[in-house]
């Protein structure tokens, strides 16, 4: 169940940063909102995940999952490159991720 909880964790951690790109370019309170909501909502999150988890193995996982799927965002919503080479290195994060999930205990 930790392990649920801190994807769900990693993936408001990315909305959370795709909320801060957003504030910049609207700045209105409903996007403020969704950042605060994020972020804590991720950040809960992690804090729960770690009372089962080793703290070093959950918080690489967690900014794994935060980098991955931010930058999916990025290439999806805000346009960002989809260069292969910015592809392998997603993949090569992805990669880290999964084998600190499979070694942990």
């Amino acid at each position: 169940m930790a392990w649920f909880i801190l994807i769900i964790a990693g993936i408001l951690e990315a909305f959370g940063i795709a909320m801060i790109n957003q504030l910049s370019k609207t700045r209105n309170w409903q996007t403020v909102l969704l950042l605060i909501l994020g972020f804590g909502s991720s950040l809960a999150l992690l804090s729960y995940a770690l009372r089962s988890l080793p703290m070093g193995t959950a918080y690489a996982v967690w900014t794994g999952i935060g980098v991955v799927v931010g930058t999916l965002i990025g290439m999806f919503v805000y346009g960002e490159s989809k260069d292969w080479k910015r592809l392998v290195f997603i993949a090569v994060v992805l990669s880290a991720t999964i084998g600190l999930k499979l070694i942990s205990s």
